[in-house]
C-alpha cells in the first residue's frame, strides 16, 4: 500500500477519491498566526525599550521588572472569563471586540506622560489580548480534522516566535530612529489593520459561505469540534474542569514552558547587553537568531512532522508525548546559557532551549481540543493560559530582583530549569495519556 501523503501545507486528497479539497481551513489558519504576530509586537515592543524609558521616565531595573510583567496581570486574571465568554459568544464576537481594545492600548502607551499612565495602558493591552490564544485553539478546534490539528496549531504558535526574531530588530530600528513613541503607535496602526482583516474574513464554518461543502464535510469526518449552539449557552462548569487531572497536568506544564519563555522574551536583549557587552544595536539584531530558530522548530517539528506521522498511521497519543515531553527537556539547555562565556554560546544555549520548547508549545495547544468537553474548549485553554500567565507574571519580576540582587543572570536560568523539570512531571503523571474529559452529568 502506498503511504506517501500529501504534505499539510498542501491542499488534501479526498480520501475517497473525489479529488484535493479545498483548503479555506488553511486560510483561516494564518489569519490566526498574523494576530498572533500582531499581539507579540505589541509584547516585545517594551522589551527592547527599558533604556528609552530610563532617560524618559527614570526607572530602575526592577520597576523595569514591574512594567514587563504588567500586561500579564490583567491577561492572566481574564483568562478564565475570556474562555467562558468564547464559549457564550463565540470567536467571531469576541475576537473583534479584543482587537480593537489592544489597538487602543498601544496608543495610549504611545502617548503616556509618566510611568503610571504607561503602566495603565499596559494592564489595558492585557485585557485586549486575553482571549487570543483561547480563541485560537477554540477555532482550530471547529475548523481542523484531528491529524491536521497540529500544525494549524504551530501556525499561530510559530508566530510568536517570529514576532520575537523580527520584531526586536524591526522595533528597535525604529526606536533608534524615531524614539519609543512611534515604536508604540506603529503597533497600533498595525492592529488597527489586523482589525480590519479579522472583521472581514473569519467566521466559524457553519457561518462561512467560501467554505465548500466538501471540504465542510472533510472537517467534520475528521473529528472537527461540532458547533453546538444550544451547548453554547451552558457548556461545561468551570469548577468541574479545574479539577480534572489532565487539566491540572497540561496547565503545570506549560506554566514552566512559558516561565522560560517570557524570561527570554523580556530579557534577552537586557541579558546580552549585561552579561556579554552587547550595545543595543547588536541587541536587538543577535537576539533575532534564536527566535528565528524557535519559529522553525515549532513549524516543522510541532506542526508539520506531528501530524506527518499521525497521517502515516503512528500512534497518536505516543507522538504527541514524545515532542511534548522530549521538547520541553530539551528547553533545560537553558542551564547552559547560565554559564556561557561568549555571545555565541549562549545564544547557542537559548537556541537550544527555545527551539524544544517551541517544538513542544504547538502540541500543547492542540490538546485542549482534543481533551475538552463540547464547547468547553474556550474554557480550558483559559484555565491553561491563566497558569501560563502567572509564569508570565512571575518571570520578569523574579528575574529583576535576581539580577539586581546576584548582577548575575545565572540564577535566573537556573530557577527557569527547575521550574521545567516540575513541568515535565506533570505532562508524565498527571496529562498522562491525554484522555477526552468525560461530558459533565
Amino acid at each position: 500500500m502506498d503511504r506517501t501523503l500529501p504534505s499539510p501545507l498542501e491542499p488534501s486528497s479526498d480520501s475517497r477519491g473525489e479529488g484535493e479539497i479545498p483548503r479555506r481551513r488553511w486560510t483561516i489558519a494564518w489569519l490566526l498566526g498574523l494576530g498572533v504576530l500582531v499581539n507579540y509586537f505589541d509584547r516585545v515592543n517594551l522589551s527592547v525599550s527599558q533604556d528609552a524609558l530610563h532617560t524618559t521616565f527614570g526607572i530602575s531595573t526592577v520597576t523595569f521588572g514591574y512594567l514587563l510583567s504588567a500586561y500579564s496581570w490583567t491577561y492572566a486574571l481574564l483568562q478564565m472569563p475570556s474562555g467562558l465568554l468564547l464559549d457564550r459568544f463565540g470567536v467571531r464576537l469576541v475576537g473583534r471586540v479584543s482587537t480593537i481594545i489592544w489597538s487602543i492600548a498601544s496608543f495610549a502607551a504611545a502617548i503616556s506622560t509618566g510611568v503610571g499612565a504607561f503602566f495603565a495602558s499596559r494592564l489595558l493591552l492585557g485585557i485586549g489580548e486575553a482571549p487570543t490564544f483561547p480563541a485560537n485553539a477554540k477555532a482550530v478546534g471547529y475548523w481542523f480534522p484531528r491529524e491536521e490539528r497540529s500544525l494549524a496549531t504551530a501556525i499561530f504558535d510559530a508566530a510568536a516566535k517570529f514576532a520575537s526574531a523580527i520584531g526586536v530588530p524591526l522595533i528597535g530600528l525604529l526606536l533608534l530612529d524615531f524614539g519609543w513613541r512611534w515604536s508604540f503607535a506603529g503597533t497600533g496602526f498595525i492592529s488597527l489593520l489586523y482589525f480590519a482583516l479579522f472583521y472581514a474574513f473569519y467566521r466559524n464554518p457553519s457561518e462561512d459561505h467560501s467554505l465548500s461543502p466538501r471540504e465542510r464535510a472533510f472537517i467534520a469526518r475528521g473529528g472537527a469540534q461540532p458547533e453546538d449552539r444550544v451547548k453554547s449557552m451552558q457548556g461545561a462548569p468551570l469548577g468541574y474542569l479545574l479539577v480534572q487531572r489532565e487539566v491540572c497536568g497540561l496547565a503545570l506544564g506549560f506554566a514552566s514552558y512559558n516561565y522560560s519563555f517570557y524570561l527570554l522574551l523580556t530579557w534577552l536583549p537586557s541579558y546580552l547587553s549585561a552579561a556579554h557587552h552587547v550595545d543595543l544595536l547588536h541587541s536587538v539584531v543577535y537576539t533575532s537568531a534564536p527566535w528565528l530558530f524557535a519559529t522553525f522548530t515549532d513549524l516543522l517539528a510541532g506542526g508539520w512532522l506531528v501530524d506527518a506521522l499521525i497521517q502515516r498511521g503512528w500512534n497518536a497519543t505516543r507522538v504527541r508525548q514524545v515532542v511534548l515531553i522530549g521538547g520541553t527537556g530539551l528547553g533545560i539547555g537553558i542551564l547552559g546559557a547560565a554559564h556561557a562565556h561568549s555571545t555565541a554560546a549562549a545564544l547557542f544555549w537559548i537556541s537550544l532551549s527555545l527551539g524544544g520548547l517551541s517544538a513542544a508549545a504547538p502540541v500543547g495547544w492542540s490538546i485542549p481540543s482534543l481533551i475538552a468537553p463540547r464547547e468547553s474548549v474556550g474554557t480550558v485553554g483559559g484555565i491553561i493560559n491563566f497558569c501560563n500567565h502567572l509564569s508570565a507574571i512571575s518571570a520578569p519580576i523574579a528575574t529583576g530582583y535576581i539580577v539586581a540582587a546576584t548582577h548575575s543572570f545565572a540564577g535566573a536560568f537556573v530557577a527557569a530549569a527547575v521550574f521545567l523539570i516540575i513541568g515535565i512531571a506533570g505532562y508524565v503523571f498527571l496529562l498522562g495519556n491525554m484522555q477526552p474529559i468525560p461530558e459533565p452529568s
